[in-house]
């Protein structure tokens, strides 16, 4: 091969790779900045949506927690209102009255007693 050949052949392979360099690959991006702003308000929401739902579930939870504590003292006043109503109707029995007359003095006297009729 002459040197005029090798010199044009050189100079191919220089152009060859002179454009393979101007060739640039642009690059494909997988989401494109539309999608991604709607994938990051999609996102937003959902975890909007969750902490609303947690507290909202917490609030719930505390209000069953106090209707519960409610329901127990009523329970437990309406326990302690029953023994103070039986009490009631133990001290309240004639006989005992009866003792209690005697003891401070009083005496039944039957031309006293009255006797009233319901209508």
């Amino acid at each position: 091969m002459s040197s005029l050949a090798r010199k044009f052949q050189q100079q191919q392979e220089v152009e060859v790779t002179v454009q393979e360099k101007r060739i640039v690959k642009t690059k494909k991006h997988w989401l494109t900045p539309g999608e991604k702003i709607i994938g990051v308000v999609f996102t937003g929401l959902v975890c909007f949506g969750a902490v609303n739902l947690i507290s909202n579930q917490a609030e719930i939870y505390q209000v069953n927690k106090d209707i519960q504590e409610v329901q127990t003292s009523i329970n437990e006043i309406t326990k302690v209102n029953n023994d103070l109503q039986v009490q009631v109707s133990e001290l309240s029995t004639y006989e005992r009255l009866w003792e209690k007359a005697k003891q401070m003095g009083l005496v039944i006297n039957e031309n006293n007693v009255k006797v009233v009729h319901e209508k």
